[in-house]
């Protein structure tokens, strides 16, 4: 065993891996405070919604599909004057978390919004029939219904984040993506590059299983 990891040196590995855990953790926080909000908006000012405004609508939406856009490489790069007055570095895990909220914000609004559209119109109904004003309706209606969707999309938004995180890698954000490619990659460590690969379909897995597991006890239909 020690032969077939050579060159793998686990306490880094540990250390690789609460870093992404870490950045995981406080990216996926902060891409659903500040996509729940957005994805609210998108639906709530669309075509035949609660506040349609076709001008916030479109806006939005434009925000929203521009950022979707740029690749996250990209991105990455893009932000560091941003990322440096913000967080102070653009190394690091603290360096690399705007980027992943910025990246997946945009994103999980989309899924928001559409969990939103999942929710039966007479829910509405109901609620204003009952004199609930518009923020009742959305606290205490739309997103209690919708919030198996949400879960579901949290959990989508995590995978993608996984990915995120080993892409940051390249810029030095730590964590394993980092770790592959410092050793796995340029340094020809073939079984570097396997561990930190193992850890992360690991890590999808256990995310996608408990993201599904949470959705279904949550769905009461």
């Amino acid at each position: 065993m020690s032969g077939l990891f050579a060159h793998v040196v686990w306490g880094d590995v540990a250390i690789a891996t609460s870093e992404t855990l870490v950045m995981l953790a406080a990216s996926l926080l902060l891409t659903i405070l500040s996509g729940v909000p957005l994805g609210v908006l998108l639906f709530l000012t669309d075509r035949g919604q609660l506040a349609e405004r076709a001008w916030l609508n479109r806006l939005a939406g434009l925000v929203v599909n521009v950022l979707r856009s740029i690749p996250f490489v990209i991105l990455l790069i893009v932000m560091i004057p941003v990322t440096l007055r913000i967080v102070g570095t653009s190394l690091g895990v603290a360096g690399a978390i705007p980027p992943l909220v910025v990246a997946a914000a945009p994103f999980y609004a989309r899924l928001v919004e559409q969990a939103l559209r999942d929710v039966p119109r007479t829910t509405i109904e109901a609620a204003q029939a009952m004199g609930a004003t518009r923020w009742q309706i959305v606290t205490k209606a739309l997103l209690p219904e919708a919030l198996p969707g949400l879960v579901s999309g949290a959990t989508v938004t995590a995978v993608a984040l996984v990915s995120f995180t080993a892409m940051a890698g390249v810029v030095g954000a730590g964590g394993l993506g980092d770790l592959a490619i410092r050793y796995g990659y340029q340094r020809f460590q073939t079984d570097v590059m396997l561990v930190t690969v193992v850890l992360m379909v690991v890590l999808v897995q256990l995310i996608q299983y408990g993201g599904d597991q949470l959705a279904r006890r949550l769905d009461h239909r």
